[in-house]
């Protein structure tokens, strides 16, 4: 073998190599990927197959139910437009309350039902998770410069 093709031989199996890994790398981002959705995009999308995704929104006023054991919670999410009935086991974060923004993690069951495994409520008086804020102002539920909405009104200034 000449010098020539063993250079050529190094380099093909060099690029192939990295064709692998790279491959390898984007099938792992494609395993890791978590999409957002506000209640609207479920409703006319459909959910995302047997995938997880977060559902983001605003708890809806008097939807907050508690099992007899306290370990299993059932709220409904809403942008203004739609709503969504959320389950979740386990303990909620301090700051979470109707009427306040929230973002979930988890799956679509067959019945309609989401099912969070893990739950993120807005962490002080002002903050807005960009995906629940931006889900909000596209259905018109909320403007910039106004404090986040709470049961489809402006909620009032401090």
């Amino acid at each position: 073998m000449t010098r020539k093709r063993r250079r050529l031989l190094v380099l093909a199996v060099a690029l192939g190599l990295l064709g692998a890994s790279t491959a390898l790398v984007l099938s792992a981002f494609q395993d890791s990927l978590v999409f957002f959705y506000s209640p609207s995009d479920v409703v006319a999308k459909g959910p995302p197959g047997d995938r997880s995704f977060r559902l983001g929104g605003l708890v809806e006023p008097a939807s907050v139910a508690r099992s007899a054991d306290g370990r299993q919670v059932t709220f409904r999410v809403t942008d203004g437009a739609n709503a969504i009935a959320v389950a979740y086991r386990g303990i909620l974060p301090d700051l979470f309350r109707e009427g306040q923004g929230v973002v979930t993690e988890g799956r679509m069951l067959a019945d309609g039902r989401f099912e969070a495994r893990e739950v993120l409520a807005k962490h002080d008086e002002t903050y807005m998770p960009r995906e629940v804020a931006d889900a909000l102002k596209k259905s018109g539920h909320w403007k910039e410069g106004e404090p986040a909405p709470v049961g489809g009104r402006p909620a009032a200034r401090p």
